[in-house]
């Protein structure tokens, strides 16, 4: 059964509607540092408000753990909201109530009461089964926004019918993280280029010494049966930046002597991977291949960043840090899709759905 969409709720105009977006922005000192989620949402907003209704929204921020916390306030994305969306209401943070998280059926109440539609445009949170995600659509005409709905386009569209060559990138700390993200892509793209921390654990699979590289002792073997599984799908880096004694940094090979840790891909590495990534017809990139707030281990995230933007394929970027690595490197409007939610993302590959996305095709149609 397909999202109900926007278009499908009862006529808005002059009805109270709850969006639940997520705003779980960047904030320091009170300020914030980047309102992409924010802006985001806007589309949803702006539909909904030039058919007539009264837009009510909500959204969590941090984690507060059930308690009300001054240091996770909404008022600094209320003051931007009201910026973008003048005429919006911004309810405080989701997660001061313990209900959220618990997905209590009273907090459920609360949140609905007095309204009469529901739209959901958190994607970044569908993956959640909290209160604000599944609770509304069991209560009132429920709608997918025109975010949550695009993202669960575009995911779909890798997943069931990708142009081919179908390149994938997948960086971050842990293999553990994203060994069902692998799983599931090994049947569905050409090659997964793999750097990150999480390489290290695949060449010690190999039998290579890491020293002190970041390392998952206990996925090993898992990782020595994705290799024989993957065959030559699975590419690892050939070259990696370490760092050691005294920060001395230096390229190293795969094996790596105790006292160094691997840091970032090295230029080899580099070289390879933008390669396959420009001749692809369709990428994936999700995690960063180093330490790349470093400026000394940046090189590797930069230049698949760089490759992901030059390549005339269909390319789609989880969010997390992914999304900070092209923002850091003015690439952010250079690729073609920029998903917002970098868990949900990776949950919507391993297992094709989400508890959001079922609970507003189960939902009341009003």
């Amino acid at each position: 059964m397909p999202l109900p969409q926007l278009e499908d709720l009862p006529d808005p105009s002059g009805r109270r509607v709850l969006v639940r977006a997520d705003f779980n922005v960047p904030i320091k000192d009170g300020v914030i540092e980047d309102d992409l989620r924010i802006r985001a949402a806007l589309p949803t907003i702006q539909w909904l408000q030039e058919k007539g209704a009264h837009v009510t929204t909500c959204s969590h921020l941090g984690r507060p753990k059930g308690k009300a916390d001054p240091k996770y306030s909404m008022d600094p994305v209320r003051a931007r909201l009201a910026e973008l969306a003048p005429g919006v209401d911004l309810l405080e943070n989701l997660r001061f109530d313990p209900g959220e998280e618990g997905n209590d059926p009273a907090f459920v109440q609360k949140l609905i009461e007095g309204q009469d539609l529901y739209v959901d445009d958190a994607f970044g949170a569908a993956h959640r089964a909290h209160a604000s995600i599944v609770g509304p659509p069991q209560f009132l005409p429920s709608a997918a926004g025109r975010l949550l709905a695009r993202e669960v386009e575009v995911l779909s569209g890798l997943l069931e019918s990708p142009k081919r060559p179908f390149v994938t990138v997948l960086g971050g700390a842990k293999v553990s993280d994203k060994l069902g993200v692998i799983r599931a892509l090994l049947t569905k793209a050409d090659t997964l280029l793999v750097g990150g921390g999480m390489c290290f654990t695949f060449f010690v699979a190999m039998g290579h010494r890491v020293g002190d590289s970041l390392l998952e002792a206990d996925m090993v073997d898992t990782c020595k049966q994705l290799l024989a599984d993957a065959g030559d799908r699975i590419v690892l880096p050939s070259d990696v930046v370490a760092m050691g004694p005294g920060d001395e940094v230096r390229q190293l090979g795969r094996s790596i002597p105790d006292g160094w840790k691997g840091l970032d891909v090295g230029p080899g590495t580099a070289a390879d991977f933008t390669d396959r990534v420009e001749e692809a017809r369709t990428v994936l990139w999700n995690g960063p291949m180093g330490v790349f707030e470093d400026d000394r281990f940046a090189s590797g995230t930069r230049a698949v960043a760089e490759a992901v933007a030059n390549c005339r394929g269909f390319t789609v970027v989880g969010g997390g840090d992914s999304a900070s690595a092209l923002a850091k490197f003015g690439l952010d409007d250079e690729v073609d899709h920029l998903s917002t939610g970098g868990g949900a993302s990776l949950e919507f590959i391993e297992y094709g759905d989400l508890p959001g996305l079922e609970a507003l095709r189960k939902g009341t149609r009003g």
